[in-house]
């Protein structure tokens, strides 16, 4: 706790220099996926820290401003149906909601906590349903699946074709922040090859670099998983 604090307060005023402190990784690994000893233990996991995080807000407006202008000149019609998977209190719905007006867009979490919160659903990702009905697939928690080249073909499956899944992953996404409560873990550089290799020819990608003010301006990399099969 100590230590976070001082290490914030040392990225304020390191920004203004152009630096900032970031954790590396030094084990050499580029992927890693935590072992649950069965199902049960992984749900009662994400749905302990869901509630233990329940107020806190990962995903931030600017960056779905982005992917929502993305999502508007690249599908090219109105009244988008989307969903927002481990969307936890509903505010990744809730602005997409805003900045693509006309359109239909809910949110899924695990924990039954998503029941008390607007257009979201309670659900587990990895599960088959809503095929071929959306238009896109948004998530900023893939790390928290305990399979997911699993989950991302459960996605692919969801979208139409031409369709995007929209994967916002942070430096936490890598193996640094790997462990129980945040299963996966890859390195930003080397998804676009696990993904190439996990689904070949069936998919193409493109990646936006960004930073997230609402987190002492840390980098994400926004990856555009477009369906072409």
């Amino acid at each position: 706790m100590i230590y976070s604090i001082i290490k914030n307060f040392i990225n304020k005023f390191l920004f203004h220099l152009g630096y900032r402190i970031s954790k590396i990784n030094t084990s050499y690994e580029l992927f890693k996926i935590y072992k649950y000893k069965n199902y049960k233990e992984y749900v009662n996991t994400q749905i302990y820290f869901n509630k233990k995080k329940i107020n806190q807000i990962w995903a931030d407006q600017i960056n779905l401003k982005k992917i929502s202008f993305f999502l508007k000149k690249n599908l090219r019609h109105k009244n988008l149906i989307g969903i927002c998977h481990g969307s936890r209190n509903g505010y990744e719905q809730k602005k997409f909601l805003q900045f693509i007006p006309k359109s239909k867009i809910i949110g899924t979490d695990i924990s039954p906590t998503a029941l008390n919160y607007p257009n979201t659903i309670q659900h587990d990702f990895h599960k088959r349903k809503w095929i071929s009905y959306f238009d896109f697939v948004y998530s900023n928690s893939l790390d928290q699946s305990y399979n997911p080249k699993l989950a991302l073909t459960v996605w692919l499956e969801q979208i139409k074709k031409g369709g995007f899944i929209v994967i916002e992953h942070s430096e936490q996404s890598g193996i640094i922040g790997q462990g129980k409560m945040d299963p996966f873990g890859v390195e930003a550089n080397f998804f676009p090859y696990l993904l190439s290799d996990w689904f070949k020819h069936k998919i193409s990608t493109s990646i936006l670099k960004s930073i997230k003010k609402n987190k002492l301006n840390s980098l994400i990399w926004i990856f555009f998983i477009k369906k072409i099969y």
